[in-house]
């Protein structure tokens, strides 16, 4: 007769020691199966039952069958008959959406848990409490890349880990109500992730400019206003968005700026060629189109409008045209896009820009952090799009020998739901999210209105990391974008406390409702609102101070901290 299941729960190590392993302790047995869901009856322990008999929703318990231990969470408890105050009985039921099993692997003869259950459970079968052990096998796989980011709501002795490999190359999702905590469990994510891996290339687009102050010591602060991010950067298709009008000129105006923009890279090439800086012509040189990764100069542009402007009769609508070039000289003479249009001199400088921003080679500081909080929003569109693009080209063509993280802070605004905006920006990120994984670029997405965000970038997310959520909308996302048997466990978001999350998807070995780590003082994300009940106790701002906020104002286009 084969050793009950449940013995091969016990702890090895235990009994080296000379200390008898306690059995797991029996609280049902199995009365009905379906598929991935199974239902057990309590058994009668009598009054006097221990209070770790307490089940919860969301609880980890293990089926013992003949060939190993099926593990499930449990989805509801209820008593279908319930008696009268008196009564010291009652009928209790356990249902329970059945995730994986405990087997004997490998050479080693180990104890392992894998998903997918191979020896479903049967009528009778034993339902047992899980210990300790037990939870750090399923929740802690030795075997495996992972980071520590909290403690399990379960049994806070254990710590709660994700799985490094699955949860960056499939892309992850943070998402919760504002104050849940998200900013602070990204933050928590980061920084594990960097304790462990000093080599990492993480860069944030940060639009609060909010988590500078996080990575103190090992973070590329770049705030726009001193960091150059050329205009011929942009693709063509970056170009239309930051150069023509949306009115009804926009294509005439694409069609000349098309034209416009050959011609200045063409002459850009051949003056670079007479002063010898190009030893011979490229190929792409001989066929130059508008998306030929080239400098050029926006003079040019100019000169080649003017010089079409000049063969124009006037009656021959010359004010595409126009409207053009006032728009030109209109971003060139405009403080606020001087991190891209306010350059002199025009230099390939390629390289140096990529390196900066994606971190080549790290010398310390793995992340960067982009502060977007100054630029203009009608050119935010624009500038996250050129840093996805060339986050995702970079991968392309390094053929994955350089893996990325790229972190979008409040993603619903620049990658929405509505297809009529952000164009560019939701392109490039969806390029990402369907073809990262080949070349080694990773998204991770944080946003507090799920819903708002677009549906098939979020479709790509293989892990979720849920904070509180209170909109039913929201809610709703979330349970449509799971692929997992633990769609009960999300009924808990808007009774999640702060720092509390519900992880499920790849990035962990089962669903698990966790608390995350403290962050240290030093290290938690910049919080620009001191809260109302302290700033009204005393005199917050005076004229001078608002003066010169005006001033800075006036400067950059729009307030920043």
């Amino acid at each position: 007769m084969s050793e009950p299941a449940y013995k091969l729960q016990t702890p090895p190590f235990r009994e080296r020691r000379g200390v008898p392993a306690a059995p797991p302790k029996r609280i049902g047995h199995i009365v009905s199966v379906a598929g991935p869901k199974a239902v057990a009856v309590l058994e009668k322990t009598g009054a006097q039952a221990p209070d770790h008999t307490r089940v919860q929703i969301g609880a980890l318990l293990k089926i013992t069958t003949p060939a190993s231990s099926v593990v499930g969470l449990v989805t509801a408890v209820t008593t279908p008959m319930p008696g009268g105050p008196d009564e010291e009985e009652q009928l209790g039921l356990i249902e329970l959406n059945l995730a994986g099993e405990v087997v004997i692997a490998g050479p080693d003869r180990r104890l392992t848990f894998k998903r997918g259950v191979t020896s479903p459970p049967s009528i009778g079968d034993p339902l047992l409490l899980v210990d300790r052990h037990d939870l750090t096998r399923v929740y802690a796989p030795p075997a495996l890349a992972t980071v520590k980011v909290g403690t399990l709501y379960q049994d806070p002795a254990v710590a709660a880990r994700l799985r490094v490999d699955d949860l960056l190359s499939k892309h992850f999702v943070v998402v919760g109500s504002t104050g849940s905590g998200k900013s602070c469990a990204l933050t928590t994510v980061l920084q594990r992730i960097l304790d462990d891996y000093k080599h990492a290339h993480i860069v944030v687009l940060d639009v609060h400019n909010e988590y500078q102050a996080a990575f103190k010591g090992r973070v590329e602060a770049i705030n726009l206003n001193d960091f150059n991010l050329p205009f011929w950067l942009l693709n063509f298709q970056e170009l239309t968005a930051a150069l023509t009008t949306s009115d009804e000129h926009r294509d005439a105006e694409t069609e000349i700026l098309g034209e416009a923009v050959v011609y200045a890279k063409k002459r850009y090439n051949d003056q670079a060629m007479a002063r010898g800086a190009l030893l011979r012509k490229s190929p792409e040189q001989a066929l130059m189109t508008v998306e030929t990764p080239t400098p050029f100069r926006l003079s040019d542009v100019i000169a080649f409008i003017d010089e079409q402007l000049g063969r124009l009769e006037r009656t021959q609508g010359t004010l595409p045209y126009r409207k053009l070039k006032t728009r030109i000289e209109t971003m060139v003479a405009d403080q606020r896009y001087n991190f891209m249009f306010g350059s002199l001199t025009v230099q390939d400088t390629m390289a140096e820009i990529l390196g900066h921003l994606f971190r080549v080679p790290s010398d310390g500081k793995p992340i960067t952090v982009i502060d977007l909080s100054v630029v203009p929003a009608e050119i935010l569109d624009v500038v996250i799009s050129v840093i996805s693009r060339l986050a995702f080209d970079l991968a392309v063509w390094s053929k994955g020998g350089l893996p990325t993280l790229l972190v979008c802070e409040e993603a619903h605004r620049y990658a929405p739901a509505n297809e009529r905006e952000f164009g560019p920006t939701r392109q490039a990120l969806a390029r990402i999210a369907k073809e990262g994984r080949k070349y080694g670029i990773s998204l991770a997405l944080v946003t507090q209105r799920p819903s708002d965000l677009d549906p098939t970038i979020l479709s790509q997310c293989s892990t979720a990391i849920a904070l509180r959520l209170s909109s039913d909308r929201d809610q709703q996302v979330m349970r449509a974008s799971t692929h997992e048997g633990a769609l009960d466990l999300l009924d808990f978001l808007p009774l999640l406390g702060d720092r509390e999350a519900i992880i499920l998807g790849q990035g962990v070995s089962m669903p698990m409702r966790i608390m995350f780590d403290d962050l240290q003082s030093n290290a938690v994300p910049r919080n620009l609102n001191p809260g109302f009940s302290k700033s009204w106790k005393a005199p917050n701002m005076d004229r001078a101070q608002l003066e010169h906020i005006v001033s800075r104002w006036r400067q950059s286009g729009r307030e920043k901290a």
